[in-house]
């Protein structure tokens, strides 16, 4: 009985540091440094700007990017489930094989950004300008919602968040 109760000691301690914040991390990008693979969860990166640094592969899951700039930033294969992009501005910015489940992009501007792989499952678009965006398919968009006032590119729909 004791050894099950350290195994699961040490089990605990162990996941723990897995989904924690790594607050260095995060200090690091709010003074305006790229860091690829980083353990970024629940960052308040709001205001910040982003532009052109490459977080390929972070963990930005519930991370807070409210009117963020990132403007040609690298945010591929990045976890951004649950991530609120209130009003971003990320032209040309790179979401492929991002992780964008039930995030916010209400209101965010996406001109020129790559989409391609990207899982947009239950994400809200409502208002998002992405009528200039790339590798974005109808499979994506019929799992995400958005509004009469999103845009995207000819031929591709949204449904309606309710």
């Amino acid at each position: 009985m004791k050894r099950l109760a350290i195994a699961i000691l040490v089990a605990a301690a162990c996941g723990t540091s897995a989904f924690a914040q790594n607050a260095g991390q995060i200090a690091s990008v709010q003074a305006g440094k790229s860091c690829a693979k980083c353990n970024l969860f629940q960052a308040d990166l709001s205001y910040s700007d982003l532009s052109r640094k490459t977080y390929a592969g972070a963990r930005l899951r519930q991370s807070e990017m409210s009117l963020a700039t990132a403007d040609g930033t690298n945010f591929a294969r990045t976890d951004l489930s649950i991530a609120n992009l209130y009003g971003v501005r990320a032209t040309g910015a790179n979401f492929a094989n991002a992780n964008l489940e039930r995030a916010i992009l209400v209101g965010g501007y996406f001109s020129s950004s790559n989409f391609a792989g990207a899982n947009l499952a239950n994400a809200n678009l409502s208002g998002a300008e992405l009528a200039g965006a790339r590798g974005l398919t109808q499979a994506q968009l019929n799992k995400a919602c958005g509004d009469a006032e999103t845009t995207l590119p000819r031929g591709l729909t949204v449904p309606t968040c309710q």
